[in-house]
């Protein structure tokens, strides 16, 4: 990087904060080790599940399968069959895909179908009910997976998550704090409170068993028929039926017109090593490459982790990539999306130049022309003995969705209707502020920021990452990926370290409970900007780190092979190697 004045300007202001004391955090727990596969996911009986599945020679995306359908059962907050994702692959060859089985607007959505006779937005309406309900994708993306990559057959991998609908699970304090912070929820829908709270009313606690045999007969049904037991069968047509009767528009052919699309992943160089992640729909692989190639002309490592520079041009890559993503980025089907543009080395140099070293950028002063997601999402990452690798990302987009299961299918329904623009300008559930581009269509996908990624050095396995959060997808997942590369953490250290995050607008920096030193609070709120360190949802990252557990490891080698890492945050999750 040539010695310009403002590159001069930058290093001597770093080495001003370089004195600033940091807070020292209690130590993370050893990353979980295994030389022969690793799942992790924010429900331990999913990763056990998983493990299984390895166990008896079943690959990564057999393993993704099969924790895919447990978690539906054993984490109804955000696992789903109700719902959707998407599915990042790598397979042992080098072989790369990306599976997006999102949820997708019915035929009859229209584009002001959540504001009233006055253009305003409709409290509660794209979140509340079978109106908010996107027709759900997992089954169909579970099944094209295990058809495309998988070896096992879908009855031996549907098997534990039918036994533990049928028979039951006993829940652990993760798993009751979910539920009693749902129960005011569910209790609006008498076919979810019949399932997921006592008669009394009161949620499910520590030591009981949620017995659900619904969900059960469902699972069943999709395991001897496969998706049509979904999409053209008794599920679809009680899910319609319900929907018609409350309020909602889906019809069958919503359904029996599902598909899902197999497309090329999102990828970019940093630092040498290749970052595979989502593309359109999901805005989550362009943007953090967007704020990675940002990034990447700045010395990271020696400004440090937390330090106000490092926070300072990590905050203004967030703001100008985040403009990018709100109003440039939607469904591929529907808007051409400028990706080579946003993923051009170039773009990201006109962007630095931008950055002033002393001073926080100004959100509205980067106001497109013409302007006017939930913690409840989960992710799992899994590599396999002969290193396949998959990372899945899906959701429900609110906790336990729109709240609402159709009578006799056992099945929580999705509320991901909110992830469109309602109205160009107003904030969705997460504060995203969006653009036409996402604007509600018939059979279109809406944004989403989910990022489920895979990293590589010199055509090897090195990373499996992502999380639930929201629009924080992005900047959680960015951060334990800097957190590793730059800053020389173990895997379980990178996701557990404090948080920053910025989406443009609102114009606040949200700082994680204890997140920056008090110094470094006052050195930034110095330079303009706003930081909120109220408390916050911060994502639930698993990952896993290929030889060792940290770079430094690696470099040394005799590692493990396999390093697997649950975040501190998830109370229900595991990482399991074997």
């Amino acid at each position: 990087m040539p010695l310009t004045r403002r590159t001069l300007i930058a290093v001597s202001l770093s080495l001003t904060f370089a004195f600033t004391p940091t807070i020292v955090f209690a130590a993370s727990p050893t990353p979980a080790k295994g030389e022969h596969g690793m799942v992790v996911t924010a429900q331990h009986l999913a990763t056990e599940v998983g493990v299984d599945v390895l166990k008896k020679g079943g690959n990564a995306v057999d393993a993704a399968v099969a924790v895919g359908y447990a978690l539906a059962v054993v984490y109804p907050n955000a696992g789903n069959i109700g719902g959707g994702g998407f599915m990042t692959v790598r397979m042992k060859d080098g072989r790369t895909t990306f599976l997006d089985f999102r949820e997708r607007a019915p035929l009859a959505a229209t584009k002001t179908m959540y504001l009233d006779k006055d253009g305003k937005p409709i409290k509660g309406a794209s979140l509340d009910g079978y109106l908010a309900v996107g027709v759900p994708g997992s089954v169909a993306g579970f099944e094209m997976a295990r058809e495309k990559f998988g070896t096992l057959p879908r009855q031996e991998l549907m098997a534990p998550a039918i036994a533990y609908a049928k028979d039951g699970f006993v829940l652990n304090q993760g798993d009751a704090a979910s539920f009693a912070g749902g129960a005011e929820r569910l209790a609006k829908d008498p076919a979810a409170a019949a399932i997921f709270l006592k008669k009394d009313g009161k949620p499910y606690g520590i030591g009981e068993k949620l017995v659900q045999p619904d969900l059960a007969a469902s699972l069943s049904a999709i395991s001897d028929k496969g998706p049509d037991a979904f999409y053209n069968g008794a599920i679809a047509d009680e899910i319609v039926k319900a929907s018609g009767a409350k309020g909602g528009i889906l019809a069958k052919p919503d359904f029996e017109q599902y598909a899902v699309r197999e497309l090329k992943p999102v990828t970019c160089s940093y630092r040498g090593y290749e970052i595979i992640s989502s593309p359109p729909p999901s805005s989550g692989g362009v943007i953090i490459c967007e704020i990675l190639n940002v990034l990447e002309g700045y010395p990271l490592s020696y400004l440090g982790a937390g330090s106000a520079e490092t926070v300072h041009v990590m905050v203004e890559a967030m703001r100008h990539a985040y403009v990018d993503r709100n109003s440039a980025l939607g469904d591929p089907d529907f808007v051409d999306n400028p990706v080579s543009r946003l993923l051009d080395k170039a773009y990201a140099k006109d962007i630095r130049d931008k950055i002033d070293p002393f001073r926080a950028g100004v959100s509205k002063e980067l106001m497109p022309k013409g302007f006017g997601e939930s913690k409840e999402t989960t992710h799992y990452s899994i590599i396999d003995k002969d290193g396949n690798a998959v990372a899945v990302t899906y959701t429900l987009n609110g906790s336990f969705g729109a709240g609402v299961v159709a009578d006799g299918t056992g099945i929580l329904l999705n509320n991901e209707m909110d992830d469109f623009t309602q109205k160009p300008g107003v904030p969705n559930l997460y504060g995203l502020v969006q653009g036409e581009a996402n604007a509600i269509q018939p059979k279109k996908t809406p944004l989403s920021s989910m990022s489920p990624t895979i990293v590589t050095k010199d055509g090897k396995p090195f990373m499996v990452i992502g999380s639930p959060g929201g629009s924080r997808i992005i900047t959680i997942t960015l951060e334990v990926i800097v957190n590793v590369i730059d800053h020389g953490m173990d895997i379980q250290q990178a996701i557990d370290a404090p948080r920053i995050h910025h989406q443009w607008l609102p114009d606040t920096v949200y700082v994680e409970p204890f997140g920056l030193s008090p110094d470094t609070e006052k050195l930034l709120a110095g330079m303009g900007y706003h930081l909120d360190l109220s408390d916050q949802i911060w994502g639930q990252a698993a990952g896993i780190l290929v030889g060792g557990k940290s770079l430094a490891q690696i470099e040394k080698g005799g590692g493990a092979r396999y390093n697997g890492a649950i975040d501190s945050r998830a109370a229900a999750g595991e990482a399991l190697g074997y």
